[in-house]
């Protein structure tokens, strides 16, 4: 497979998860205590840590340039 089909089979997955990834964090963020401090530490945890599961679909997106 190639290079340009590869990264373009990744970024199709990386917008079909983030699309679930979003819909799931803010169905949870509406079940949230109504405090400041909780939401706030929420959306810190999952605007930082969306990443990670990307990770393997990015480095393989890049192997074999």
């Amino acid at each position: 497979m190639g290079a340009r089909t590869r990264k373009f089979i990744g970024l199709i997955g990386i917008l079909a998860f983030l699309a679930v990834y979003v819909a799931v964090a803010t169905s949870i963020a509406d079940r949230l205590p109504d405090n400041r401090l909780v939401e706030l530490a929420y959306f810190v945890i999952a605007g930082t840590f969306w990443f990670i599961p990307i990770l393997p679909l990015i480095y393989w997106m890049n192997r074999g340039k």
